[in-house]
């Protein structure tokens, strides 16, 4: 029988507000466990939830950047369950009635083709502590800096069809936060997760399958890992003749497998009721309006702008647009390049090749890069007018990356400029000339792939400085 997989994400996206969403507690990452969690987060009597206006205007946001419905009147609930890490007994979330409602994003998968997904809604809602099952013998300990830190939960429709569209989506909606600078987007500090809803049913058949729940997903690499794990076990119990439980379960990364947690609870398990400490949120047409002209340029309209402005293919377009500094980096680079008659092409293979290199090396972001655009710029343009060539320009590269000053201080102190003298390279080809009367003969008898050898030659006896241009154009002209 063949099988289909059909999955639905929840993820939690932390907002990057100061403060938590119903307190004043601060929400910096890696305080001390517990020093981070007021009375109202504590869930003392006699105190009062007050909502984060800043989380509001970040929702909304979220929801105009995926053309989603925003609510004129959303409202908060509780979400009653008992777990340590959650002092007051019940979740402050949203539940008939979000923030944002209905919207939809397109992907774009490995092999170009494009899919949209819809997005169900995006609520508002306050993390719960965390439970610590490792710091003691025997014994867990509860810390609850974490507790009423805002999140946006950002729930799709049940459209993503592998674990490849579940990664391309995930890094859609990762990319677009950020963008629009609601969150930090940092999986390793457990900003941005999510949940997995996956079952599978016979192609063909209308009816979704049996579901079962990832939790707690924080990387795109254990999503792929996970889903595909989880999709393999439903497919062997319902091949064996079983059948699959609805249930919560969790990925047990150093084992490579999933694993039971708990049975999935229903809406109707929660007891959600109106918070009666909140009053509803209520959003006209003049903020929405507002708030939507003060969006940045968002990733698709800034892909297709970098395809038509710079003629750059769509693969390499996606590369430079995958986040906004690494964007707006390209665009100082190019528009520099520009004046000095520069291609865009040559900023974009610099940013994508050497620049995303030494980054990756060094384990840091562009926003940490030691090389300012200026100054990457400034390194291009003597490549465009001949002052250096290609190859001692990652040499300059390097130096500059180290710290040893602007290209052209580099260029000039170590004595790099390209041999652009006619007579000089006349008298460096003749002598590889003489000196290599085999592949000279060669060339002559129509194997004129031994050019390549001819050049070399000549950019070793100039250790590379050697314009490359007027190189081949003399030795072409002398043999």
């Amino acid at each position: 029988m063949q099988w289909e997989t059909v999955i639905g994400l929840e993820i939690h996206t932390q907002l990057a507000t100061r403060s938590k969403i119903f307190s004043g507690a601060p929400t910096t990452y890696g305080a001390e466990p517990n020093t981070q969690a007021c009375l109202i987060d504590l869930g003392y009597p006699g105190v009062l939830p007050v909502l984060n206006t800043e989380v509001v205007r970040m929702a909304v946001r979220f929801g105009l950047a995926i053309d989603a419905e925003i609510a004129p009147r959303s409202v908060f609930a509780r979400k009653n369950y008992f777990y340590p890490d959650l002092p007051k007994g019940y979740q402050i979330s949203q539940f008939e009635l979000p923030i944002v409602g209905p919207g939809h994003l397109e992907i774009t998968l490995a092999d170009g083709s494009k899919k949209t997904i819809g997005v169900t809604r995006a609520h508002l809602e306050e993390d719960a502590g965390k439970s610590v099952h490792d710091a003691f013998d025997g014994e867990s300990g509860i810390d609850l800096n974490r507790a009423g830190t805002p999140l946006l939960e950002i729930v799709s429709e049940p459209d993503l069809s592998s674990a490849e569209e579940a990664v391309a989506y995930m890094r859609k909606i990762h990319q677009i936060v950020r963008y629009i600078g609601i969150s930090d987007g940092n999986m390793q500090e457990g900003s941005f997760r999510c949940d997995a809803n996956i079952s599978v049913r016979p192609v063909g058949q209308k009816e979704l399958g049996t579901r079962a729940e990832l939790k707690n997903l924080n990387s795109f690499r254990f999503v792929e890992r996970a889903i595909n794990i989880e999709v393999e076990r439903q497919i062997d119990i319902l091949e064996d003749g079983g059948v699959v439980v609805q249930e919560t379960r969790l990925y047990d990364s150093d084992n490579d497998q999933t694993r039971s947690m708990r049975s999935k609870e229903e809406a109707n398990d929660y007891r959600y009721f109106p918070d009666p400490d909140l009053l509803p949120v209520e959003i006209d047409s003049t903020t929405i309006d507002a708030m939507r002209s003060e969006l940045p340029e968002l990733p698709d309209a800034k892909r297709l702008r970098f395809m038509a402005e710079y003629g750059l293919k769509e693969a390499d377009v996606l590369v430079l647009v995958a986040s906004r500094p690494q964007a707006d980096y390209f665009e100082v680079v190019a528009g520099i390049l520009g004046e000095g008659g520069g291609e865009a092409k040559l900023a974009a293979n610099w940013v994508m090749g050497e620049l995303s290199g030494a980054m990756n090396k060094g384990g840091i972001g562009i926003e940490s890069c030691p090389v300012s655009a200026q100054q990457l710029a400034a390194l291009l343009l003597r490549i465009t007018d001949h002052t250096i060539s290609g190859k001692i320009a990652k040499e300059v590269f390097e130096a500059m990356w180290q710290g040893s000053g602007p290209a052209d201080e580099i260029i000039d102190s170590r004595g790099l400029k390209q041999i652009s003298d006619s007579g000089e390279l006349d008298k460096i080809i003749a002598q590889v000339i003489t000196e290599c009367p085999e592949q000279v003969q060669q060339y002559r008898d129509g194997k004129t792939k031994v050019l390549g050898f001819l050049v070399g030659q000549v950019m070793k006896a100039t250790q590379g400085k050697a314009n490359p241009g007027q190189v081949n154009e003399i030795l072409r002209r002398k043999l």
